[in-house]
C-alpha cells in the first residue's frame, strides 16, 4: 500500500507501554491473513465480556471510523514479536501511529506492512495527546508533520523503508523492480566469466 500523504483526524490512546497482545489478542494469531483482523484490534479494551462494544473506548467513538492517524503512548508496540499488530492496525484503516518512541520489532514490522511509525518530540507529542480528533497531514516524502496553524515537525525514517513507503513495495517488491539491473549485471558477469575461459 503506498503511502505519501496521510490527512486525517487523530484518535488518541493516552497510554505508555502498550503492548502487542493489546494491539492484537494472541487467539487471534491462529490465521495467516489480514483479512477481518480489524475486528480483533484493541478487542479486550474495545469490547466488554459479552461482545458489546465499549462506548468510552475511543476507537468506538463514531469519529474514529473516519480517523487514520493513531496518537499513542510512549514505547507502543512492546512485548512479543508479531506482524498480526501492523495487520490489525491497518485493517481497521489506521495508516499512521504517532509517538515519542516505538518497539524496534513493531517498528520494524510495521514499515514492511505500509503502517508508517511517526516518532516526535516530547513537546508535540504532550500537545497531540490533548487534541483528540485534530486534522493532521503527514507528508511522508518531507518526512514532516503539519499541525494546525501551519506548524510542521520532522520525523525521522531509513531510506530504504521510505522508498519502499512511497513505491508500495514490500522487500520482496522492491528486489522484484530491479529485475532489470540484475539481470544486466549477471549478463555481463557471464561475459567476464566467458572471457576468462
Amino acid at each position: 500500500m503506498k503511502i505519501d500523504i496521510i490527512e486525517s483526524k487523530t484518535v488518541v490512546i493516552p497510554v505508555e507501554n502498550i503492548d502487542t497482545d493489546q494491539i492484537i489478542p494472541a487467539r487471534y494469531l491462529k490465521t495467516t491473513s489480514m483479512e477481518g483482523l480489524g475486528d480483533g484490534l484493541f478487542y479486550d479494551w474495545r469490547y466488554n465480556p459479552d461482545g458489546s462494544p465499549k462506548a468510552d473506548f475511543p476507537l468506538n467513538q463514531p469519529a474514529a471510523k473516519e480517523a487514520h492517524i493513531l496518537v499513542v503512548g510512549d514505547n507502543f508496540g512492546c512485548g512479543s514479536s508479531r506482524e498480526h499488530a501492523p495487520w490489525a492496525l491497518t485493517q481497521f484503516g489506521i495508516r499512521a501511529v504517532i509517538s515519542t518512541s516505538f518497539a524496534d520489532i513493531f517498528r520494524g514490522n510495521s514499515l514492511k506492512n505500509g503502517l508508517l511509525p511517526v516518532i516526535v518530540p516530547a513537546d508535540v507529542h504532550a500537545e497531540l495527546l490533548k487534541w483528540p480528533g485534530i486534522v493532521l497531514k503527514i507528508d511522508l516524502a518531507s518526512q514532516k508533520v503539519f499541525l494546525p496553524g501551519g506548524r510542521s515537525v520532522e520525523f525521522p525514517i531509513d531510506a530504504f523503508s521510505k522508498n519502499c513507503l512511497l513505491n508500495g513495495v514490500d522487500e520482496l517488491g522492491y528486489m522484484l523492480n530491479q529485475e532489470a539491473a540484475i539481470a544486466a549485471y549477471e549478463a555481463k558477469r557471464q561475459d567476464s566469466v566467458n572471457t576468462l575461459a
